[in-house]
């Protein structure tokens, strides 16, 4: 009776051992990752294949966008990059981004890398050796020695306005080195564009060269740097040097400066009823401007604006005197009363 329990027992515990490994297989499938089988959520983005033939699409990191932040430079078709990887020197070398925006690399294949800086790629490139079994703990680095899509435009006030090559860390005063530097007429503020649609930034470029270091901001690729035309102030009339002049600084120049620069008033001019005319946004406005008491110092001097004009008019007395008419208009008098 004792043998009939005992083998009774060993019967019935292996009917539980296999009920209870029945139950544990089904609960164990679904504890399995749930993204296996399961039906992909959200809107469907086309497969990188279709769009790059043979290219291994670029995975989303947690915490990372596709794109490269706007103060970032991006890496774009036709760009030279330097790709290491630490400990495999087959995987190592120089290569350009493609047409289609992927760069080949043995053992992977092709991996799209446009639109990512360089942090980004570096991630891309090592997810891919992961995920291929060619390395288990990839290190890369991805340095970029040429950017041919990106460069920084240069345009307004300087001697060469262009598009320049944005190789290695660039500011401000060496793109307008390598522009040729400011013309005559540019004024002391710069625009700079950067890509991304942000905000531009106007940067006022101080007359003191030690000074520039304090503005001297850093530039990347894809950014457009615009120097403004200065201001001009023109001076006409009855004075020496007739003309347009640059209010090349940081403001601060007044009628009698400008006038100065003019040359001064000339020997025909009546300084007296010296004017200036505005433009208002009702239009132009006529100022009287005391040139006389200016020179005299009995009156203050008048800042001036861009695009002021300055009229100097000429002495019809001062005029007669200077070409001989009043004389010859005194003799036919004298001779007009002796005949009657």
């Amino acid at each position: 009776m004792q043998r009939k329990r005992s083998s009774l027992l060993q019967f019935s515990n292996l009917i539980v051992v296999l009920v209870v490994v029945g139950l544990l297989q089904p609960a164990s499938a679904q504890n399995a990752d749930p993204t296996q089988h399961a039906p992909n959520q959200g809107t469907q983005t086309k497969d990188s294949s279709e769009v790059f033939p043979n290219a291994v699409a670029a995975p989303s990191q947690p915490g990372t966008s596709a794109q490269a932040t706007s103060s970032e430079p991006v890496l774009g078709p036709g760009d030279e990059v330097e790709i290491t990887v630490y400990g495999a020197p087959d995987l190592s070398g120089r290569t350009r981004v493609g047409a289609n925006g992927s760069v080949s690399m043995p053992l992977v294949g092709y991996i799209h890398v446009a639109g990512l800086s360089n942090s980004e790629a570096e991630e891309v490139i090592a997810t891919q050796l992961r995920q291929n079994n060619v390395v288990n703990s990839p290190q890369v680095s991805v340095y970029v020695r040429e950017y041919t899509t990106s460069g920084i435009s240069v345009a307004g006030e300087v001697l060469k306005p262009g598009v320049y090559s944005a190789l290695g860390p660039h500011r401000l005063s060496d793109i307008l080195q390598k522009a040729g530097g400011l013309t005559e007429r540019a004024a002391n503020s710069v625009t700079i564009s950067h890509r991304g649609g942000v905000d531009p930034v106007t940067v006022e470029l101080p007359k003191d060269p030690g000074a520039l270091s304090r503005v001297n901001v850093e530039l990347f690729p894809g950014d457009t740097v615009v120097v403004a035309r200065a201001g001009i102030v023109y001076v006409l009339g009855e004075v020496t040097k007739p003309g347009g002049y640059v209010l090349n600084g940081n403001g601060g120049v007044t009628v009698m400066q400008a006038v100065a620069a003019a040359g001064g008033p000339s020997r025909l001019a009546s300084v007296g009823g010296t004017k200036m005319l505005r433009r208002t946004p009702t239009g132009l406005q006529e100022v009287r401007v005391r040139l006389k008491d200016i020179m005299h110092a009995k009156a203050p001097d008048v800042p001036v604006q861009a695009e002021d004009i300055i009229f100097v008019p000429n002495s019809r007395i001062k005029t007669v005197l200077n070409s001989g008419q009043l004389l010859t208009s005194l003799g036919t008098a004298a001779i007009y009363q002796a005949a009657f």
